[in-house]
C-alpha cells in the first residue's frame, strides 16, 4: 500500500530530466493511508496533521501543560469543578471554593440586622407569672440574639426577660431593677432601659416582673444564631 503520492508520473520511454526528478520528490504528498485517521490525518495540502480531537489525555505527559500555555480567555467559570454554590455552606469543605453569591447569602443570614419593629401592651403581674413574647415574625423561627428598648409603663415597674423555657429567674425574693442586660425598670414615656436577650429555637422570649401595664418595646437589632 502506497503511503506517499509521487509528485509526478513517468511514462514508458519518457525522457528523464532533472526537473522531473525534482518534481517527483518536491511535489510528493502523503496518502491518507499514512495515518490512522484518528489521532492524525492528511490535510488538503497532503500534509500529515493532528486530527481534530486527536490527542487524548493519555497522550499528554503530566508535566506537559503549563499555566503559560493556557489562554486566560479559556479559563472560564464553567471549567472550574470544585466551586460550590451553597447559601448555607452545608458541605463545610476545606478544599472547594464558594461563589460570591453564596458567601454574601451566608453572611447576610447571620449578620446583625437593624429592625425597628415595635410592640405595645406588655404587662407584668408578679415574678411567678411568665408571659410569652413571640418575635418570630421579626427574627425568624430560630434562635436569635435580640437587643430591645423598653419604656412606657402606665404605672411604673420592673420587667425581666429570658429565653423561653429557661429556668433562670430574677434574684432575690421578688423582682429588682438593675439585673443587668436582660431586665430593668420602666416608668412613663422615654423612661426605661435597653435589654439584651436570646430567643428560643422558635424565636420566642418570656418575661415577668412586678406589677405594671402598658409597656412598649422596640427591637433595635437582632442576629440569627446557629
Amino acid at each position: 500500500m502506497s503511503v506517499i503520492k509521487k509528485g509526478t508520473t513517468f511514462s514508458n520511454g519518457e525522457q528523464l530530466t532533472a526537473d522531473k526528478l525534482n518534481d517527483l520528490v518536491d511535489l510528493a504528498t502523503f496518502d491518507q493511508s499514512a495515518t490512522d485517521s484518528a489521532s492524525t490525518t492528511v490535510n488538503t495540502s497532503g500534509q500529515i496533521v493532528v486530527a481534530d480531537s486527536g490527542v487524548s489525555t493519555a497522550k499528554i505527559a503530566a508535566d506537559a501543560v503549563t499555566t503559560a500555555k493556557i489562554l486566560d480567555a479559556n479559563v472560564t467559570f464553567a471549567k472550574l469543578t470544585d466551586v460550590l454554590d451553597e447559601d448555607d455552606m452545608v458541605s463545610d469543605s476545606a478544599t472547594a471554593l464558594a461563589t460570591q453569591q453564596s458567601i454574601k447569602a451566608y453572611v447576610d443570614e447571620y449578620a446583625m440586622k437593624y429592625s425597628g419593629a415595635t410592640g405595645t401592651g406588655l404587662q407584668v403581674s408578679g415574678a411567678s407569672t411568665y408571659r410569652d413574647l413571640d418575635l418570630s415574625s421579626v427574627v425568624g423561627a430560630n434562635r436569635a440574639l435580640v437587643i430591645m428598648e423598653l419604656e412606657g409603663s402606665d404605672t411604673g415597674g420592673d420587667i425581666f426577660f429570658r429565653t423561653k423555657g429557661s429556668t433562670v429567674k430574677p434574684a432575690g425574693l421578688s423582682t429588682y431593677p438593675g439585673w443587668g442586660a436582660s431586665g430593668g425598670y420602666v416608668k412613663g414615656l422615654n423612661d426605661g432601659f435597653t435589654c439584651v436577650v436570646t430567643t428560643n429555637e422558635n424565636g420566642v422570649l418570656e418575661y415577668t416582673g412586678g406589677t405594671a401595664t402598658g409597656i412598649s418595646y422596640v427591637v433595635q437589632a437582632y442576629q440569627k444564631l446557629r
